[in-house]
């Protein structure tokens, strides 16, 4: 199950979002996602994981994420993924640029079919 839950691509695009994501991530455990923030992480998912996962995420370089394969999915796990990456494949970590709550809501997001 671990291999399917690779999320987020290896930064093709985010050379462009890493300075918000930064910026916000200094400020953002505490828990809540406003409206604009989530706007922000769609986006992120479209262009960086999508550029691994595919622009539609079905896959590519990295697995099918979309919510029919993530179904029954820990999102904790996922979120873990997400934020320390896979070792040993192109998953990278994410932890430097996106927040604990931020990687929660990604995993959720991708789970019940935000994405799609």
């Amino acid at each position: 199950m671990f291999a399917i839950l690779l999320i987020c691509g290896a930064g093709f695009g985010w050379a462009d979002d890493m300075a918000v994501n930064v910026a916000v991530n200094s400020g953002v455990n505490s828990g809540a996602i406003d409206a604009q923030r989530a706007q922000q992480l769609e986006h992120l998912v479209r262009q960086d994981c999508g550029s691994c996962h595919g622009m539609t995420l079905k896959g590519g370089l990295g697995p099918d994420i979309r919510a029919a394969t993530l179904q029954g999915s820990d999102p904790e796990a996922v979120k873990q993924i997400i934020l320390d990456g896979v070792p040993g494949t192109p998953m990278p970590p994410w932890r430097a640029l996106i927040s604990e709550t931020e990687a929660r809501w990604i995993a959720d997001y991708l789970i019940r079919g935000g994405a799609q």
